[in-house]
């Protein structure tokens, strides 16, 4: 079997005496959709933080296509091909959609970079290309947030919660794009609490509960697992 894209082994990240993740490993597959779910305070966004360099983990390794990148910076994991959303979308309000695409094409991108107009053609924004962020309703702000990951050429996209406070249909409509987005070639893991969303998209899904991984498996293996039931339901 070929090498995993990302491999995380054995990760402990703690704030003070609160241990965030406690010597959780996961493995992610070139091409694979990942779900990520668990309580709240499981530990779901530290993890976030860490695979992409924002954290620092205590203990614990992180590669990423065969490298370790344990101790890269940020900006280092972004030109490696790891990009990642945000739950609540951080636009630059003063520059235009096509300006703030231009920021991580032109400081993060590997290879040749995307053009930011064709990007947001792609994402159903083109229209809006020379908006301020402002300007955008909810889901187009969620789909502004996914093209700034995309504008550095990832080959993995870690998507935080893409879909909060988003309308049933406007869920459908990002699901959509992100399952379209995967059968391009990006790598996709995504961190959600909307069970239908993360059901109808993942492959796998890890579960995250108190910091410990507690199950990883297919998505119908899942709900049937007792401990996660047991870490939702407190049963």
């Amino acid at each position: 079997m070929s090498e995993p894209l990302l491999r995380v082994e054995h990760i402990t990240k703690r704030f003070g005496g609160f241990v965030a993740l406690n010597d959780v490993s996961i493995e992610v597959r070139e091409g694979e959709r990942l779900g990520v779910i668990g309580p709240n305070g499981a530990g779901k966004s530290t993890l976030t933080n860490c695979i992409s360099g924002l954290l620092r983990p205590e203990s614990g390794r992180i590669f990423f296509a065969g490298d370790d990148v344990t101790h890269l910076p940020a900006h280092r994991r972004a030109r490696a091909g790891i990009a990642r959303s945000f739950q609540l979308p951080r636009p630059f309000r003063t520059m235009t959609l096509a300006q703030n695409l231009a920021i991580p094409r032109d400081y993060a991108a590997r290879g040749d970079a995307p053009d930011p107009r064709a990007l947001l053609d792609r994402l159903g924004l083109g229209a809006k290309a020379d908006s301020l962020p402002g300007a955008l309703t909810q889901i187009e702000l969620r789909k502004l947030e996914l093209a700034r990951a995309l504008a550095a050429q990832p080959r993995l996209v870690i998507c935080d919660e893409a879909m909060a406070g988003l309308s049933h249909a406007e869920i459908d409509e990002m699901l959509v794009l992100l399952l379209q987005l995967n059968e391009d070639g990006i790598t996709i893991l995504m961190i959600e609490h909307i069970m239908r969303a993360v059901m109808r998209f993942s492959q796998r899904i890890i579960v995250l509960d108190a910091g410990r991984k507690i199950a990883d498996g297919p998505p119908e293996a899942i709900l049937r697992d007792a401990e996660v039931e047991r870490a939702y339901l407190g049963a």
